[in-house]
């Protein structure tokens, strides 16, 4: 079907379009005028909530924040915020609102079932860049729509606030359990400290184990002194009862009865070499050598037991020394296990102080923002009476009815040519019969329909009678 063949079949059903066409537009026009007015009011709020992000730290705003924006819309429209409109406005209250529930029949009490009802007239709508949205209610009422879009921004105002502020009451209650057994936990602490230090005698540990720390290297140091001169005395002692021994040799009586023995052997062997065995001055000789050997033997004996006295006295001196700086050793271990002790009592206090210290700061902060009355939504705009209706839309019913009948019209001229197809083109018979056509005959006009029917009226007229 070409563009011809189209337009002849809408030529030839235009009756059928036209009283479709008006059909339509006029049902539509009906309609619109039966149909109740609906009037719509709208109020904005604006968000100002800021949040930190937890990696950078940086300030992000409520559009930086995935599914921020939705939830907000999802509070408007949940069931505490129908709630609270119901309870600030007392809409039980009103005699129709009763009626109305009774005459519903429903099972719910009132509250839900009003909550439920206001909800199907409501619509927020968050902006896609900025940080508004817009709470819209519809109705039959102008001033009601107004009035119930402000209650419905002032109850998401109250709801996220009490949102907002039950985790933190919450919370704050929390710590304060918390602070009360972290109190507790601290005095027990500091209490076990305190009588550590009582019963140990601690009142300034660093400095007292500085002091026996100096001690017990003073005795080291005498200890070490100690067995050095012992060792040197004993090597001495051993030394000293061979007769070879440098205090012995060393000594002046010695070395002087040592001269005076080797003066008496020269005379005396002198005296043998002149004098016989019996002569008075061979035995005065010989006595006078015994007796100076005897009295060398004495001084050498003397002397070694000099020597030994004294190693034995460094000995038991030595022996005092390590006595003294094992018991230092034995004090100064005492008092590094006493600190290690306080150490621990030290640092169970530490940490006792400062997990109470933490909670009650934190406990002091989460008190505060509990009383806090501060909202970071605001109210943008209110909204107003509308001084129109939001629906029915006359104009646009009609220009949309027009397009319509228009559609239906073509349509049904359509499905009555497909039914009884006629021939109206020389195409129609090329394409119906498959044979050319030889010639036409084109259908006289009106004027000339008009011009012939005289002259065929004159010609009948002069025709001869029969």
């Amino acid at each position: 079907m070409n563009l011809s063949q189209f337009l002849l079949i809408l030529r030839a059903h235009l009756k059928i379009i036209m009283l479709i066409f008006g059909v339509t537009v006029v049902a539509a026009l009906v309609v619109s005028l039966l149909l109740p007015k609906t009037y719509k009011a709208t109020s904005s709020v604006v968000l100002n909530y800021k949040a930190n992000d937890p990696v950078t730290g940086l300030v992000m705003t409520a559009q930086a924040l995935p599914g921020y924006m939705p939830t907000q819309v999802d509070i408007i429209n949940s069931r505490n915020v129908a709630l609270a409109v119901i309870d600030n406005l007392k809409l039980t209250n009103e005699p129709s609102v009763k009626e109305s529930y009774a005459n519903s029949g429903t099972t719910t009490d009132i509250r839900n079932w009003l909550a439920d009802i206001l909800l199907r007239n409501l619509d927020a709508v968050a902006s896609r860049d900025s940080s508004v949205i817009d709470i819209t209610y519809k109705g039959r009422d102008p001033q009601f729509v107004a009035t119930m879009a402000n209650a419905f921004a002032e109850a998401y105002q109250q709801v996220s606030m009490q949102l907002k502020l039950d985790p933190t009451r919450k919370a704050s209650s929390y710590f304060n359990d918390q602070i009360k057994i972290l109190r507790d936990n601290y005095e027990k602490a500091q209490g076990r400290l305190s009588k550590y230090q009582q019963e140990n005698g601690i009142t300034n540990l660093d400095n007292r184990m500085d002091v026996e720390n100096n001690r017990l290297n003073d005795l080291s140091t005498q200890l070490v002194a100690a067995q050095g001169a012992l060792s040197e005395a004993q090597s001495r002692r051993q030394a000293a009862g061979t007769g070879n021994s440098p205090d012995v040799l060393a000594n002046p009586l010695v070395q002087n009865l040592k001269a005076n023995v080797a003066a008496s052997e020269a005379r005396f062997a002198q005296a043998a070499k002149r004098l016989g065995t019996n002569h008075p001055d061979y035995l005065n000789a010989k006595a006078e050598l015994d007796g100076l050997r005897a009295q060398l033997n004495a001084a050498i004996a003397s002397t070694s037991a000099s020597v030994g006295t004294n190693a034995s006295i460094l000995q038991k001196r030595e022996a005092e020394i390590r006595g003294e700086f094992d018991a230092q050793k034995k004090k100064v271990l005492d008092l590094n296990r006493s600190r290690d002790e306080l150490s621990v009592l030290q640092r169970d206090l530490d940490s006792a102080q400062r997990a109470y210290e933490l909670t009650s700061q934190r406990y002091m902060q989460t008190n505060l923002e509990g009383q806090s009355n501060q909202s970071d939504i605001s109210l943008l705009a209110s909204a107003v009476a509308p001084t129109g209706p939001a629906s029915p839309r006359i104009f646009i019913n009609l220009v949309l009815s027009m397009f319509v009948g228009l559609i239906l019209g073509v349509m049904a001229a359509l499905g009555l040519e497909l039914i009884n197809r006629r021939v109206r083109s020389e195409v129609d018979l090329i394409e119906g019969l498959g044979l050319p056509v030889l010639g036409s005959i084109a259908r006289p006009s009106l004027h000339n329909r008009r011009d012939r029917r005289p002259a065929l009226a004159r010609n009948i007229r002069s025709l001869p009678a029969a």
